[in-house]
């Protein structure tokens, strides 16, 4: 984050997603990749991004969850903030919005994230519920789900912590 924001040129926002999020909330001890998302995007953050791959041979993507599932409108207000440094501030993308994505990818690692979001309190059952339900009529501009398997594994998981 202060290499990042040493070198960016202008204010941005800086979103961490997957296991970036997993590694700084304490559930992962490493993680393969840094995936984020850039909203308003930094100026000068490429040419930083590119350098940090280089020089700490890490593995720096843009992806989100809403690559994979629609977002909310409220996705921003609900990404919690991680810290203001310099130009730029770092937050987690919505983690409800993170779960599901990783619910509908389905992945072994995916799944033990979303138990330990759930597990954490960092997500619950009523917020999950209720994003589910905001972007289930919006799935269908997203092929590659299913959206009624997604719908099958959102019910199972909401029951699971109900009871």
């Amino acid at each position: 984050m202060d290499e990042l924001a040493a070198l960016a040129r202008s204010p941005g926002n800086i979103y961490f997603t997957g296991g970036a999020t997993a590694l700084l909330l304490g559930f992962r001890e490493q993680t393969i990749d840094v995936d984020i998302k850039l909203d308003p995007e930094p100026e000068g953050v490429f040419e930083a991004i590119a350098q940090l791959k280089s020089r700490l041979d890490l593995n720096i993507e843009l992806a989100s969850p809403d690559d994979f599932i629609p977002a909310t409108t409220d996705w921003r207000e609900n990404s919690p903030l991680v810290a203001s440094v310099g130009k730029l501030q770092f937050f987690h993308y919505d983690l409800t919005l993170q779960v599901l994505a990783k619910l509908e990818r389905g992945h072994k690692q995916d799944l033990e994230d979303v138990r330990n979001f759930m597990h954490s309190g960092n997500v619950t059952s009523e917020e999950l519920g209720r994003k589910f339900r905001e972007i289930e009529p919006l799935l269908i501009r997203y092929p590659a789900v299913d959206i009624q398997r997604f719908k099958t594994n959102v019910e199972k998981l909401l029951k699971g912590f109900r009871t």
